[in-house]
């Protein structure tokens, strides 16, 4: 076993030492390659993940939740601060599911749930009082952590009490709410008032008046009351005109540019903007039927009393001395026998009644200022552009006008008018952008040499490396083979007994073979001797 060593270590020692520097230096990058990449794959294949299996829990839940996985035997870490913990990845959802069949984690709030499992006839209307009110605190804070941003939510609610009797007067509740949002975020106006309508509409009686809102850094979420849902910051106006203005500028340019040219047409538009919001109530009466102004008779009395004999009667000529009289007084007439005769009609007639609640848009364009410069066809004769042209752009810029302005603000245009809202100036435009041809990339000559050059080096070195290795390998075949033929071993076949002779020849045979130079002065010393 020993020499089986000895030989095997003395062959590695011959292999090596006849290996070139190159092929040395190769074989030891090889093997650290090899063994590298064993030593990385058996650590992270051996290398535990673990996961967060809770966050955001209480240390006394934390603690009740370790000693479940102690109980199981599974690995655990807890992370700093005491209120969240990890496992590893693969068994993460299997302990979800069986914590969560135990009950875990219990966050001891209650929810609309803790009615329907201690519901009981024991329960005073104050525990119920109570017990609702944190209900309603739990699913009001579980809706807000829902939306995004918000990490976890507390709600503090105060409801008013009821009053004995009827004509109390109704008390509003009030909300106050803490959030605790990510670090840097930031809640535009949109989600602020949708937060704020969230938790309005879970209350009955509160306002959005009586809601605060604040997060961990002490920072306020008010809700911004403009009176009106368009707006009314100077940020806001001024987004809006610059829109108006952009719009109608964009309609001119593309319009005047079909016409013209788009690198012949300049547009500026500017605008007065009426802000102002107006509400507005009108109780309205008119007849049903316009054209006799009537309207639809609801109830109709007729009163008809007339007389007819020879006795006095009440007759004569009404006196019109008193005016305040209404024509009720009569004196006695002369004849004793006569006819009277009285009509009268009572009619109540129904109208329409309409009552109007009118919120007027704040945006009305009260004037429009729109500036075109346009160069005519031929840059330098401002008189190749015809009139006829000139007038037809005129006409669409006034239209333009007519269109866009509020009816009510400029009242009735006249062409005077539209024509001072208008200005049109036809000269050459010496500050347009200029169309430069597109220039072609031309490769140098020098970038072909050196790309020939550089392809010509690798070509002489895959050579020399392929014969290189041809070399190296004929060389390794004629080693292998003389190896071979020193390690064999030929039996003498010559049958004849060895005499002096032969001793002889065959010790100067190997005098050749092993000492050639000694073997060449021993036969000129016998060739001189001769």
């Amino acid at each position: 076993m020993k020499e089986r060593f000895t030989k095997l270590r003395a062959d590695l020692k011959a292999f090596w030492e006849s290996r070139s520097k190159s092929k040395k230096i190769t074989y030891i990058a090889t093997a650290a390659s090899v063994i590298a990449l064993a030593i990385f794959l058996t650590v992270y294949l051996s290398r535990t993940t673990y996961v967060t299996l809770y966050s955001e829990v209480s240390p006394s839940e934390i603690g009740r939740i370790k000693e479940v996985l102690d109980g199981q035997g599974v690995a655990y870490q807890v992370e700093p601060g005491g209120t969240a913990i990890s496992v590893p990845e693969k068994q993460l959802d299997n302990l979800r599911v069986s914590l969560a069949a135990e009950g875990f984690p219990d966050s001891g709030l209650i929810d609309y749930s803790f009615f329907s499992e201690n519901a009981g006839f024991g329960t005073t209307d104050n525990e119920f009082n109570m017990i609702k009110l944190a209900a309603m605190q739990t699913e009001l804070a579980n809706l807000i952590k829902g939306i995004e941003g918000i990490k976890d939510a507390k709600v503090m609610l105060t409801l008013p009490t009821e009053g004995i009797f009827v004509n109390d007067s109704t008390q509003e509740a009030s909300a106050a709410i803490m959030l605790k949002t990510n670090p840097g975020q930031t809640f535009s106006e949109q989600q602020i008032t949708s937060l704020y309508n969230l938790v309005s509409k879970s209350l009955p009686n509160l306002s959005t008046d009586n809601i605060l809102i604040q997060n961990q850094y002490f920072e306020y979420f008010d809700l911004n009351d403009s009176g009106n849902s368009y707006g009314q910051s100077v940020t806001d106006q001024m987004g809006v005109k610059k829109t108006i203005e952009r719009d109608l500028q964009r309609q001119v340019q593309t319009m005047l540019g079909t016409m013209m040219g788009q690198d012949k047409v300049v547009v500026s538009v500017t605008t007065d903007i009426d802000f102002k919001v107006e509400k507005r109530e009108e109780n309205l009466v008119t007849p049903v039927d316009e054209e006799n102004m009537e309207g639809i008779a609801l109830s109709v009395q007729r009163i008809t009393e007339s007389f007819s004999g020879t006795n006095p009667a009440v007759g004569g000529t009404p006196e019109a001395e008193d005016p305040t009289d209404n024509r009720t007084t009569y004196v006695e007439g002369d004849m004793g026998n006569g006819d009277y005769e009285r009509l009268e009609e009572t009619i109540n007639n129904e109208v329409n009644r309409i009552k109007k609640d009118i919120v007027e848009s704040p945006y009305k364009i009260r004037d429009i200022g729109i500036q075109v410069m346009i160069e005519p066809p031929t840059a330098d004769d401002p008189t190749s552009l015809s009139t006829e042209v000139e007038q037809d752009i005129e006409r669409i810029l006034e239209t333009i006008v007519r269109t866009s302005l509020d009816k009510e603000a400029a009242g009735e245009l006249t062409d005077e008018m539209l024509a001072e809202k208008i200005a049109l100036s036809v000269q050459p435009l010496k500050g347009k952008n200029m169309a430069f041809e597109e220039t072609k990339t031309a490769i140098p000559w020098w970038v072909y040499v050196i790309g020939g050059v550089l392809l010509l080096a690798i070509i002489v070195l895959v050579v020399l490396f392929l014969r290189k290795r041809r070399r190296d390998a004929e060389e390794e075949e004629e080693l292998a083979l003389a190896e071979e033929m020193e390690a064999i071993q030929v039996d003498d076949i010559n049958l004849e007994q060895e005499t002096e002779a032969t001793a002889r020849r065959k010790q100067l045979e190997k005098m050749a073979k092993d000492k050639p130079e000694e073997f060449a002065k021993l036969l000129r010393t016998w060739i001189a001797e001769e």
